[in-house]
């Protein structure tokens, strides 16, 4: 883990702790050619520097983002934003079901929109798999 985000998740409480690093673990394993980084303050994953996927602390919960995943069409996933994100939300470790989350990360690879020139298009998104 690179220390940008180890510092991340040690500034977590001990159960937001557990599902970041399930998540991390989890996204690393299905994205080995990703980079990742701490971008707007918390964890995300990139392809060819296109936003896929990333998880942040909220006030409760833990939010796993996934920029294209409304194109997903997948239950678990709720909408998130005016684009094309889903999130799913986590209190506890216990609930993040693997199974859901490697299909979801399957599909990130899959189905993309293009958000790494969103501004470059003056909020048009585009499809890009």
């Amino acid at each position: 883990m690179n220390t940008d985000i180890q510092a991340y998740h040690d500034e977590l409480s001990e159960d937001d702790k557990a599902v970041a690093d399930l998540l991390y673990t989890e996204i690393c394993k299905a994205l080995p050619k990703a980079e990742h980084k701490i971008w707007h303050r918390h964890p995300v994953w990139f392809l060819d520097g296109n936003p896929i996927t990333g998880y942040h602390k909220l006030k409760g919960c833990m939010r796993l983002l996934f920029w294209s995943g409304q194109s997903f069409d997948e239950l678990g996933l709720a909408p998130e934003g005016k684009f094309k994100a889903a999130e799913a939300r986590y209190t506890d470790v216990s609930e993040v079901n693997t199974k859901d989350l490697k299909r979801w990360l399957k599909k990130s690879k899959e189905i993309q929109w293009d958000y790494k020139n969103i501004v470059k298009r003056k909020g048009q998104l585009e499809r890009l798999k």
